[in-house]
């Protein structure tokens, strides 16, 4: 559990966040006194008669208030952080900051306010207890509860009921939707119920979270979560699941979190039935989560719903909806779809309805779910590449070997390369040339070289391309293919010579200068790719072309870095060994000559 936050003040941070809401829709407003974020007058549609507002305590956000505006909520009030607000902030909301429809009103008898809230003691209390002050002093007013939590069961639940949690959403939006298109309090609150009903959640965390303003985490308290230890059904508020985890993976994870939501057998957890054809699935991130590895969680939950539970779902949401803070979990939420008896829209159609509000993350329209479009490009991508055969030839057996001996040659200097990067960059110029090395090694062994410098060549670009990444193999990648063009242009010679090969390889640094500003001096791999060329093409020489190489390589030793990650991480480094990309380029350069590199010096315990 971190402790760390940008904003330690909890009575700060809250006012801040919610003044924050105001700036990205300049459509809401805030009330500060009340912690009220609401529409602004004329900000929605004009059909709409029944206000719709909700909330509890703060850090769930984007929950509640990122969450108003057309079509979802009319006003949402904020507590202090896991705290709910207070009643008297509540009634002010209802009374005035939405269109409560007093019995003045023209719409009074079909409008009203709607009060949406989790089911969480302190909330359910506050919340009603304003609801009754409203409808005492003449306001249409209603109230949902919502707990779609399976985490802990009937058993331990007692006469609480369950918990709120993220599914609450989706009461929100499809109530929002229902109230935006002008339909009366009944209508509305009852569909929220309806939706309500038909939900089911529940979370998984890795840790538990930290409020700013209180004392550090005890480690050593039963409450502290271990190394590969998870709570299974967590709470939105660091409460207790229904287990503790150890060392368990994603699949199984999600298999026991999908049985909780889906077992009709469990008799303490089996609140819905899920057996409607339409589903809609969401996957939230309780705030900690990374984009990249929410994206692997949600693909395996719905392979999950698929191939053990026969479920395709119609709506697949995934993203931050309701949060704990920055909770390193992630709950899934699936609706039951049914009839709203209503006449008319369905739930799918409430859901897909258009709105705006900065925490709704849904931006998928109907019409593209609905055109299922299954349709992809299949087209071979190799179609277009250099596979028509030169006429610049060359010995085949013989430049295999010097390749393979100067493949090999990179792959023996890779521990060198390591060090040397280790000190002034991340450490992985070496293997990334190992890598590429190897992968071109095995491709030599399948498919040989033919012969035809412009095929040879052009066959070896995509393996470079797939097998290096980071900066060295995009600049590998470009001049290779540089090279390939390069070649081809000088495909009336008829011979592959190194005059040939030097002309060549002069307009593939040209070419590759386009993309790059590094030049000799920059202490880069161009150090030893610019002396590598220009000796090739005055002497025709390989050998010596290479031993400038590997003389301008080692010169790269003191030579202060103008590009690449040597810039930013500073120190002395780059005083005591040399560049390591042009080190393991001007070794791929003797090999390639046949020349024996003398084993380096042992220098890595001082440097």
């Amino acid at each position: 559990m971190s402790a760390k936050h940008f904003i330690n003040d909890p009575t700060h941070l809250v006012n801040a966040a919610l003044q924050a809401i105001t700036l990205t829709n300049p459509g809401v407003a805030l009330d500060a006194a009340n912690k009220v974020v609401y529409r602004r007058p004329g900000y929605g549609s004009s059909q709409q008669k029944v206000s719709i507002i909700s909330g509890g305590g703060s850090g769930h956000e984007p929950s509640f208030a990122a969450m108003v505006g057309p079509g979802l909520l009319s006003a949402a009030v904020a507590g202090t952080i896991f705290a709910s607000p207070s009643a008297e902030q509540v009634r002010a909301a209802i009374m005035a900051r939405v269109d409560n429809n007093e019995p003045s009103s023209s719409t009074a008898e079909s409008g009203g306010v709607l009060v949406t809230v989790m089911n969480y003691t302190g909330d359910v209390l506050n919340f009603g207890m304003a609801v009754e002050k409203a409808r005492a002093a003449g306001v249409n007013a209603e109230m949902v509860v919502v707990g779609d939590d399976v985490g802990v069961g009937r058993a331990k639940a007692g006469k609480v009921g369950r918990r709120g949690i993220a599914g609450t959403v989706l009461v929100h939006k499809i109530s929002g939707a229902l109230a935006a298109q002008g339909r009366s309090l009944a209508e509305v609150a009852k569909v929220a119920r309806l939706t309500a009903e038909n939900l089911v959640s529940v979370g998984a965390s890795l840790d538990h979270v930290h409020v700013p303003g209180r004392a550090p985490p005890d480690l050593n308290s039963a409450e502290h979560l271990k190394d590969r230890e998870l709570e299974l059904g967590m709470g939105i508020h660091n409460e207790a699941g229904s287990s503790r985890e150890t060392a368990i993976e994603l699949p199984e994870l999600a298999r026991k979190m999908l049985a909780q939501l889906l077992d009709p057998n469990d008799a303490d957890r089996a609140f819905v039935r899920v057996n409607s054809n339409e589903v809609v699935l969401l996957v939230n991130n309780l705030g900690g989560v990374s984009v990249l590895e929410l994206g692997g969680i949600l693909a395996e939950v719905v392979t999950q719903l698929d191939k053990g539970h026969g479920i395709k779902p119609v709506r697949i949401l995934s993203g931050t909806f309701m949060t704990s803070l920055n909770g390193l979990g992630f709950s899934i939420s699936l609706l039951n779809v049914v009839n709203t008896d209503i006449g008319g829209p369905s739930m799918i159609d409430l859901l897909d309805y258009p709105c705006e509000a900065t925490g709704w993350s849904s931006p998928v329209s109907k019409l593209t779910w609905e055109e299922k479009n299954t349709a992809t490009r299949q087209q071979d991508a190799s179609v277009g590449l250099n596979s028509r055969p030169s006429g610049l030839k060359l010995d085949p057996k013989a430049a295999q070997v010097a390749l393979t001996n100067a493949l090999e040659s990179v792959i023996a200097v890779e521990p060198e390369v390591t060090r040397y990067d280790t000190v002034v960059g991340d450490g992985d110029c070496g293997i990334g040339l190992k890598r590429g090395a190897e992968a071109v090694l095995k491709h030599l062994t399948s498919q040989p070289l033919s012969g035809d410098v412009v095929i040879d060549v052009a066959n070896i670009v995509p393996v470079i391309e797939m097998e290096m990444d980071g900066t060295s193999g995009a600049l590998y990648a470009i001049f290779l293919n540089a090279l390939v063009a390069a070649l081809r242009s000088e495909a009336a010679q008829g011979e592959a010579s190194p005059r040939v090969w030097a002309s060549a390889l002069d307009q593939s640094c040209e070419a590759l200068s386009k993309y790059t500003p590094a030049r000799p001096g920059d202490r880069t791999l161009v150090d030893a790719l610019y002396p590598f060329v220009e000796v090739l093409g005055k002497t025709g020489d390989v050998k010596q072309a290479a031993e400038a190489a590997q003389s301008a390589a080692e010169g790269t030793k003191g030579m202060k870095a103008s590009l690449g990650r040597t810039v930013y991480i500073g120190g002395s480094g780059f005083e005591q060994v040399p560049d390591p990309g042009a080190w393991g380029l001007a070794s791929f350069f003797l090999g390639l000559a046949g020349v024996k590199k003398e084993k380096a010096e042992e220098e890595w315990e001082t440097l």
